[in-house]
C-alpha cells in the first residue's frame, strides 16, 4: 500500500524459456536511505503459482533505494532438471552449467520516490534475464 511518505514494491517473474510464471522463487527485499546508506534487510517472500509476489514487506519512510534479490538457482534446478537432460541429449543443444542456471541469483537495485508504487517484473531464462518498471 502506498502512502505519501513511502514507496511500495511488487514483482512477478515469467520464465521465458517455458512461457510460464516462475512459481516458488524466493525473493528478499532490502532498502537504504541515500547512496551511502547501509542496506537494511526487510524480509522476503516467494512467488505464487502466477509468478507474483504480492506480500513483500513495506518500505520504511525515507527509503531512496531498493534491492530485490531473486534466488533463481533453486528454481532452475527443481523446474528444469528433466528439460536439461532432454536438451543435453540433443547433439546441438547448448550446455547448461551443473547448477542448472548461468545466473544462480539476480539482484536488481533501483531508486524510489515517496508515494509511488514500483512494480518490477523479471523476465527470466537459464541464460539471461531482463527487468523493467511495470505498472
Amino acid at each position: 500500500m502506498s502512502t505519501e511518505t513511502t514507496a511500495s514494491v511488487s514483482t512477478h517473474i515469467l520464465d521465458t524459456s517455458i512461457g510460464k510464471p516462475a512459481e516458488g522463487v524466493a525473493i528478499s527485499l532490502s532498502a537504504r536511505t541515500g547512496l551511502g546508506g547501509e542496506w537494511a534487510a526487510l524480509g522476503g517472500s516467494a512467488t505464487d503459482v502466477d509468478g507474483r509476489c504480492k506480500d513483500l514487506p513495506a518500505l520504511p519512510e525515507g527509503t531512496t533505494h531498493v534491492r530485490l534479490d531473486f534466488e533463481t538457482e533453486t528454481y532452475f534446478v527443481s523446474k528444469h532438471s528433466s528439460k536439461k537432460q532432454a536438451a543435453e541429449a540433443q547433439q546441438d543443444a547448448p550446455r547448461v552449467r551443473d547448477s542448472g542456471a548461468f545466473f544462480p541469483e539476480v539482484t536488481i537495485t533501483f531508486a524510489v520516490n515517496p508515494g509511488e508504487h514500483y512494480h518490477v517484473p523479471l523476465l527470466l531464462n537459464p541464460f539471461g534475464y531482463s527487468v523493467y518498471r511495470g505498472s
